[in-house]
């Protein structure tokens, strides 16, 4: 009988990734883990960009924003909503109760691990609903427990020193190749010739991971059904414009649906007081938003994203492709993110260096003075200008002409995997979680796809 290296492989140390390993280590799991991710260690893990080592971002193979310990979440701004409204389809598989309930857990473990003084809001008894309502604009409902980039990554260096006991860690290393075995799975990585076996393969390869992950499953023959790509900007404006709302539910998943096209429009990963970002998914720069716990690291300005659904069917159905291509015509005008006034925006004009100097918006990050009309399509841009001008009736000033857009923000979504309950593929022992399974598209979800999965092996293997 083949003599297998460990009993379980987790490729990716993302939310799913990381949470698996925890729960594993926690139940005294006597199983031999190992996880392998093509990022760095935690403590490695340094974007020139925030060291100040250069203004704009160099694509960085691999991208420290997306890759490593923790996934794109750990240097994130640690938003986790606990809700099944958005952030992903987890609901679906397991059932509303067992999802909030898996969710729910994994805030206790952030709390326990240091978590504690973020505050946890609710949009439940909000009065912002009301008036949202009363502008034909929908606030979904969620509890939010922020941390701040700051303090998660504090949080995840326990949660490392807590699973690393018990479980095998390799970083900076690629899987390559992953095949079948009569009793299990031999995988081959960029490092060597050697070939890692396992009896249970857990995939779990996050978002920048997606293409790998698709064709994977795809090798086995599984079924994926194609998913959507979110297309839009990053809103940068004075703090004081939605203080309002960020003083109360912190996180606001506020949806509308526009009037000349009927396209759903919705905010996304609000960040009072916090900065714009550019991040490196597979060599395509994107923007993106983050904000800090600790008030000496706060900034005048409050950043969201605006982003519009796109889903392709016949004969086109690949989503993030058209994602990409659009990203990669921002890139190639702007040698990286555009930036652009809203005032010049509806006014058919580019923002030049000579217009920037005369904003009173201060912008967070580095980024080229453009026009964004000749990257983001006419009926995506028309969906989002409609928005800001329904933001500004619950926010006076949303809509002011120097609101600084940045594009473009891009979410691009793996296709969704076939699997059970338990998110295991139809070939046993081959298990598809977190973001790159289509399942879940959030902090949240994401982490509370590794439990369930662990606590699912750690019954088969005599750990509870």
């Amino acid at each position: 009988m083949q003599k297998y290296d460990y009993d379980i492989i987790i490729v990716g140390a993302g939310a799913s990734g990381v949470f698996a390993s925890y729960e594993f280590t926690k139940l005294d799991c006597k199983a031999k883990i190992l996880v392998i991710d093509k990022g760095r260690a935690l403590e490695f893990r340094r974007c020139p960009i925030t060291t100040g080592d250069v203004e704009r971002c160099i694509r960085c193979t691999p991208c420290s924003i997306m890759n490593g310990y923790g996934g794109a979440g750990s240097l994130s701004d640690g938003k986790y909503n606990i809700t099944t409204e958005f952030g992903g389809e987890l609901h679906r598989y397991v059932g509303t109760k067992k999802a909030i309930e898996l969710m729910k857990y994994v805030d206790s473990v952030l709390v326990s691990m240091g978590g504690g003084d973020a505050k946890l809001y609710s949009t439940a008894s909000s009065d912002l609903k009301t008036i949202a309502l009363r502008n034909d604009l929908h606030l979904l409902d969620a509890m939010v427990r922020h941390l701040g980039t700051d303090r998660n990554v504090k949080i995840l260096e326990k949660i490392f020193a807590f699973t690393s006991r018990n479980v095998d860690f390799i970083f900076e290393t690629t899987v390559e190749d992953v095949e079948k075995t009569p009793q299990g799975f031999s995988i081959r990585t960029n490092k060597d010739e050697k070939r890692y076996t396992c009896k249970d393969l857990l995939l779990a390869a996050g978002r920048s991971g997606s293409k790998w992950m698709s064709d994977t499953v795809r090798k086995f023959g599984i079924r994926q059904q194609s998913n959507r790509v979110d297309i839009g900007v990053r809103v940068e404006l004075p703090a004081e414009v939605f203080k309002h709302i960020t003083d109360e539910v912190y996180e606001s998943k506020i949806v509308y649906q526009t009037d000349k096209y009927n396209d759903m429009v919705r905010t996304f990963c609000m960040n009072p007081y916090g900065e714009v970002v550019s991040e490196n998914t597979n060599g395509i720069i994107t923007v993106n938003g983050h904000s800090y716990a600790d008030p000496k690291l706060h900034t005048g300005n409050t950043n969201f994203a605006l982003l519009v659904s796109n889903k392709f069917t016949e004969p086109f159905k690949n989503s993030n492709e058209y994602g990409e291509s659009i990203a990669k015509l921002s890139n190639m005008l702007g040698g990286g993110v555009l930036m652009q006034r809203f005032g010049d925006l509806v006014k058919g004009r580019r923002s030049s260096e000579k217009r920037m100097l005369k904003c009173f918006t201060v912008p967070t990050l580095k980024a080229t003075p453009g026009d964004l009309s000749l990257v983001i399509p006419k009926r995506q841009l028309d969906n989002i200008i409609e928005m800001v001008y329904a933001l500004d009736k619950i926010a006076p000033g949303t809509a002011n002409e120097d609101t600084l857009l940045y594009g473009v923000e891009v979410k691009f979504y793996n296709s969704e995997i076939e699997v059970n309950e338990n998110l295991e593929t139809k070939i046993e022992g081959l298990y598809a979680l977190g973001d790159a399974s289509g399942v879940t598209h959030s902090l949240s979800q994401a982490s509370a796809s590794g439990v369930l999965v662990a606590r699912r092996l750690a019954e088969k293997y005599g750990c509870i």
